[in-house]
């Protein structure tokens, strides 16, 4: 009979501290994701304040930004009284290149290092690669600007001293490299190698296994990579800023060579000595990039589900609600 109390004990208390860790588990999440919400939600209210309110620019003078302008208009003024056309043009032309330059090149280091190079060599690129992304991204402006705008300038001398859209893309691409490369390495070792060693016994080559049985294996992951690095170079300023001239008159967002601005390096320059609307306007770039992240992402996630069409589908939280209230409803007519 003792035995038996001593028991049920034991279990009471494992039943109690297994109850209190997924309280401990749910209050984590959710503080984590009330952070993020209360963090968007701060930038929304402020990216959409100088729309409403009104501004003395000069004296005897009140007028507020104007919507359409800021859409519309492709010269920037640090005042707060340009548009944002300009900066987002540049941002997607920069970050597309940057991929076309950094996907490849972390697929094909992720092939080698997970499936060619000897063990000795792997452990050394991987150490290669984990510092690489470790490095603060003041050192990779750092490093294009001693290296890249020289090395642009070289090239074309009219280049305000290589400081272009063309250095900016060189080191995005750069900087998104190796997370790239980590996760694509990571999905292409977890592949399962009786598929492997079945391609190979079927008589395909090595090469023909790697291309079409390793790298279409991993597209998740390797596409989980890439939605991780375009995040990376969306969101980077103070490198972009360094080297990409900073200029803002939305002369040819589409010419490497010339001087360029994004919405990251906008929103950081001059920050400390804007006032008034020059301050206010800079979340409202905030909120777009926000908007431009988010449906990059998605659009990334979207074609990532294409492509592994054997994955299971996540339902959303709206069907997933709207089917709750449809069982309640057949519930109370029953």
């Amino acid at each position: 009979m003792a035995c038996k109390t001593k028991s049920k004990d034991i279990y009471g208390r494992k039943e109690l501290l297994d109850k209190v860790a997924k309280l401990v588990f749910l209050l984590l999440a959710i503080l984590c994701a009330s952070f993020v919400i209360f963090i968007a939600c701060f930038i929304a209210w402020k990216g959409i304040y100088p729309f409403f309110h009104n501004y003395s620019l000069q004296p005897g003078t009140v007028s507020r930004q104007d919507f359409g302008l800021f859409c519309s208009n492709p010269r920037w003024l640090y005042d707060g009284t340009g548009g944002m056309l300009f900066l987002l043009l540049t941002t997607l032309f920069t970050t597309l290149l940057s991929l076309l330059i950094s996907a490849p090149t972390s697929i094909f280091t992720a092939l080698f290092i997970a499936r060619i190079a000897p063990k000795w060599l792997k452990s050394v690129l991987q150490s290669a690669i984990d510092l690489l992304a470790s490095i603060p991204s003041v050192i990779y402006g750092l490093f294009g600007v001693g290296v890249i705008c020289p090395a642009v300038a070289s090239l074309r001398p009219d280049t305000f001293g290589g400081r272009s859209i063309l250095s900016g893309i060189i080191v995005l691409a750069l900087m998104s490299i190796p997370t790239m490369t980590t996760l694509s390495m990571n999905a292409m070792e977890a592949v399962d190698k009786r598929l492997i060693h079945s391609s190979i016994a079927l008589g395909a080559s090595s090469a023909q296994t790697n291309f079409k049985i390793v790298i279409g294996s991993s597209s998740s992951g390797i596409f989980a990579g890439m939605i991780l690095g375009i995040g990376r170079a969306l969101g980077e300023a103070t490198a972009i800023q360094m080297v990409i001239g900073n200029n803002s008159l939305g002369t040819s967002f589409y010419n490497v060579f010339a001087p360029g601005n994004t919405l990251t390096s906008a929103m950081l320059s001059g920050i400390g000595e804007a006032a008034g609307i020059g301050y206010d306007v800079r979340f409202c770039l905030g909120f777009v990039l926000i908007l431009v992240i988010l449906g990059t992402s998605m659009i990334l996630n979207s074609i990532k589900r294409r492509l592994n069409p054997y994955a299971p589908q996540k339902e959303s939280w709206l069907h997933a609600f709207m089917q709750k209230l449809k069982e309640k409803k057949e519930a109370g007519h029953e």
